[in-house]
Order: C-alpha cells, then structure tokens, then sequence
C-alpha cells in the first residue's frame, strides 16, 4: 500500500462513570484535542487533511447527529474538508484507518483523518436499542448474542480454562501499570484537559495495579445470567460460564486519531507505511474469531508471518481470544501487548482499533523493530488487522 501514517495521538482511557476523569467532557471535544495535537505536532501534515473518519459504534445522544461531522465543525476542520462516521462494532476505529489508506493508496485522497471516539459515560452498551439485538425472525446462528456471551462460549469450544484466562488476565495488569510512566510508550498518549486548562486526565483510569494471581481466583464468573435470555439464539447450547470482570475489557471513554497520507506530504519521514490491512466478516456464531481471520488475511497477502512482527497488539476483546492466539499461533509473548491490554486499560468500542495503532505505533520506537501488527475483533463476526513498518 502507498499509503503512510505521518502521526497518530491517542487520549488516556477514562472510566465510564460520572465521575470517570472524561465523563463531563464531550465526544466531539475528546477529537478536537487530539485534531489540535496533530497539528502542533505535524503541522504541515494536518494543514492538508482532505476528510476526517469517525469510527464510533453507540451513535445516538451525545454521539448522534453525524458524529464525525459534529466533530469536524467542532475541531474548526476547513469546510472541504469531508466527514464520514462509520460503526464496524469494535473494529471501528481500525477500519477508519483502513479506509483511508485506501483512499490515500487509489489516489482519491492525499490526507485524512481517521479516528474513532466512544464516551460510554454517556452512551452505553447497546444504548442505540437496535431491533437486532432481539430479533427472533433471523435464524439462530445469525441472531445477535453478547460478547460476554460469545466469550463463554468459545472458551468451552476452544477447552480454554479458568486457569489459563487468569493468567493473561494478571499479566495485562502487570503490564499496564508497568508502562504508565514508559514516555517512550506513551509518546502518543495526549492529557486531556478542561476548558479552563486544568488537566482532566493524563493516565489511564481503568488499570488495577494491585491484582494479583489469589484475587483474580477468587473472583465468581459474571455473565451466566446472559445465557437464559438468549437460549434461542444460542441453539439451546449449554456452556459453564467462566469469565469474570476482570476477564473482561471495563467499559470507558476514549478516542484515538492518525494522520493518514502520501510519503511526500511533508518534507519530514513518516512515522510508519502501512503494508497491509484487511477488514474481515466472519461466521457470526463464532463472534471472536474474526480478527484472526483479518490477521491471516492480512498475513498472506503481505507476504509475512508472525515471527516477523517485532510488536503485536492483539485486541482483548475477552480473555478467551488472547489464550487462543497465544495458544494457537507461532508468536512469541512477550512481543505481544507489551504495554499491557484492554482487560487492564478498558475497551471504548468504537475507539479501540485506532487506539491499538496508536500504541503499537509506540510500541515499536521502543523495540526500534520494523514490523507491527494490530489485530481487532468485535461481535457478530467483525474483524480487521493491519501490519505497519515503522519508518522513524
């Protein structure tokens, strides 16, 4: 692909409760500030941008009314300047991403901004209220089931067991506490502040530095209560529940954006080129597992493999899809999520691929590796991956 990302910022992750540290902000004000970050940080680059995407999955209330345009009025972008929001579920902030290096690649754009938001705060899961989501007249296997719900049951198909969920678990933890204070590592997480200057968070809120392997074993499993509800859409299929709160990405605001663009925008390097992208469907009774079908997809027609990935950020979308990977796959651990995971940092939907970029993107200037790769999944059989060459 021709395509390069010249920068990318993303905001620390706020918890979603009213008093989580982005909770009276907005959405459209989390993406000004990181428009605005750009622009001081690649001011020629962003000078340029021709469209801004916006991936952002629950868009109604304070997410309605054309969020990415909402946005783009609210950043002060040129009137040219298109806008277009796009909901792919949890994938949504990496297809953003991808859809404008394709547009960059064909020629039909020179600059974009892709991004995604999600203030949980103030829209919560499912608050759109989608006649999908109970839907008896599709057939069963197309029926919408709860990510929670999906992660119960692959984890009885895959074997996987409690043991070995609270284990990835406590080392996201471990890891994300260790690399709070990593500058290298955060290079692209930009403190968010109040209109009056004051700082409204600078670190991620969700992180549990205290876990330890004792608590998370005592902890119950926290989404049987789901099954009875969707027992037609399950086939009737009965599974032990396994997951448990801290098997599961918190809920939290947050917002990423990269600069998307050809080589020769500015007179400075790129950060990375991206080599390849690939957004996926797949069998949506089998909801996790789309992400590495995008991630062999993407691997194939690059013409790379795992080993050579320096750095990897494998969505947590649950526990269960971190053990299979680690299980199935030849990759080696410590290369993926260094920096931690969303079971420690927390999961804003439509946010959450351009946020992994945005940390591998760190990432890899610590490793001074080449390659990377983002791996993201969301319910119903969505996924997406993209492999990036670091150029800095």
């Amino acid at each position: 692909m021709l395509a390069y990302i010249h920068d990318a910022l993303r905001t620390p992750r706020g918890k979603a409760r009213p008093d989580g540290g982005l909770a009276s902000l907005t959405p459209q004000e989390l993406v000004r500030q990181l428009v605005d970050g750009l622009r001081q940080r690649s001011p020629e680059a962003a000078a340029q941008a021709q469209a801004l995407l916006l991936g952002c999955v629950g868009q109604v209330g304070a997410q309605g009314g054309h969020i990415a345009l909402v946005a783009k009025l609210h950043a002060g972008l040129p009137d040219a300047c298109s806008a277009v929001s796009l909901n792919n579920y949890c994938v949504s902030g990496l297809s953003a991403i991808g859809q404008a290096a394709a547009m960059v690649s064909s020629g039909q754009a020179r600059c974009v901004w892709a991004s995604g938001v999600e203030m949980m705060s103030q829209v919560g899961f499912m608050a759109d209220r989608a006649s999908y989501y109970t839907d008896a007249s599709f057939p069963p296997r197309t029926r919408y089931v709860p990510v929670a719900l999906a992660a119960d049951r692959l984890a009885a198909a895959e074997g996987i067991t409690r043991q070995a969920l609270d284990a990835v678990a406590l080392a996201s933890q471990q890891r994300a506490a260790a690399s709070q204070d990593n500058a290298v590592l955060q290079r692209s997480r930009l403190a968010i502040t109040h209109a009056d200057g004051r700082v409204a968070l600078a670190l991620d809120e969700c992180i549990r530095a205290q876990t330890s392997a004792e608590g998370l074993a005592a902890m119950a499993p926290a989404f049987a209560a789901l099954a009875e509800p969707y027992a037609a859409a399950l086939g009737d299929a009965r599974f032990a529940a396994l997951h448990t709160i801290s098997h599961a990405p918190p809920v939290c605001d947050g917002a990423a954006i990269a600069l998307v663009g050809t080589e020769a925008l500015t007179a400075s390097r790129p950060r990375a080129r991206i080599v390849g992208f690939a957004d996926v469907g797949g069998d949506p009774a089998a909801s996790l597992l789309a992400g590495m079908a995008a991630m062999d997809q993407v691997l194939a027609t690059t013409g790379l493999r795992l080993a050579d990935m320096d750095r990897i950020e494998f969505m947590e979308s649950f526990g269960v899809t971190l053990v299979k990977f680690l299980r199935d796959c030849p990759v080696d651990a410590a290369r993926v999520n260094v920096g931690g995971g969303h079971m420690a940092k927390g999961h804003p939907l439509g946010a959450s691929g351009a946020i992994l970029l945005s940390t591998l993107l760190d990432s890899l200037d610590e490793a001074k590796g080449r390659f990377g790769l983002v791996v993201c999944t969301g319910a119903s059989g969505t996924g997406a991956a993209m492999v990036v060459e670091r150029l800095g």
